[in-house]
């Protein structure tokens, strides 16, 4: 949980902040759509299997694929989001005299907020897994449980091991993606729902 937590932060910075670059921009809007689109694509254990040559074992090559797979909804979202703000409230603020900056952080970022939590809560899900895949390569986590029971598939408590980590990690996912809406309603404006 705590890997995949402090990748859903990386990824949430990497991904709103790759999209505030872009969503203006129709030519990059749609480049980082197929990005995350073809990202989606590539199967996580290929991707963990390429990076133990660079990166070796352990944490690093876990952290670097939670993060790759985190980052493409997170992105995606954020870039329907921002560019789903209705322009008439953005001609408001700038009437208002409201700098680039402060139209991004107090206009348009909070009306995209729900919009950007959504692609978080399907990445935190979706990285969940591929948290406990990354177990292949030493990475800490619950997968140790799965891939020990397979493993010794047959053998004595090799099926309530598998059992054990998948069971884990799906309580786990439930409890992230309650924290995760608790976190939207509290900084979520009530105006935005009204």
């Amino acid at each position: 949980m705590s890997l995949v937590v402090q990748c859903l932060l990386l990824s949430a910075a990497l991904g709103v902040g790759t999209a505030a670059a872009c969503y203006r921009s129709r030519a990059l809007t749609s480049l980082a759509n197929n990005v995350s689109a073809v990202g989606l694509t590539i199967p996580s254990f290929a991707l963990i299997g390429l990076l133990i040559a660079p990166l070796g074992f352990g944490v690093m090559p876990a952290v670097v694929v939670i993060t790759f797979y985190a980052v493409l909804p997170i992105l995606r979202n954020a870039v329907v989001g921002l560019s789903g703000v209705d322009p008439t409230l953005v001609e408001a603020a700038r009437g208002l005299g409201m700098s680039r900056t402060a139209i991004f952080f107090r206009v348009e970022l909070p009306l995209a907020w729900p919009v950007i939590l959504t692609g978080v809560r399907v990445s935190a899900q979706m990285t969940m897994g591929i948290a406990a895949v990354s177990a292949y390569v030493l990475g800490p986590g619950l997968g140790g449980f799965i891939f020990s029971g397979l493993s010794r598939l047959g053998g004595a408590n090799s099926l309530e091991s598998v059992v054990t980590g998948t069971v884990a990690v799906v309580v786990l996912a439930v409890i992230l993606d309650g924290l995760l809406v608790l976190a939207g309603r509290l900084t979520t404006s009530r105006g935005i729902y009204a």
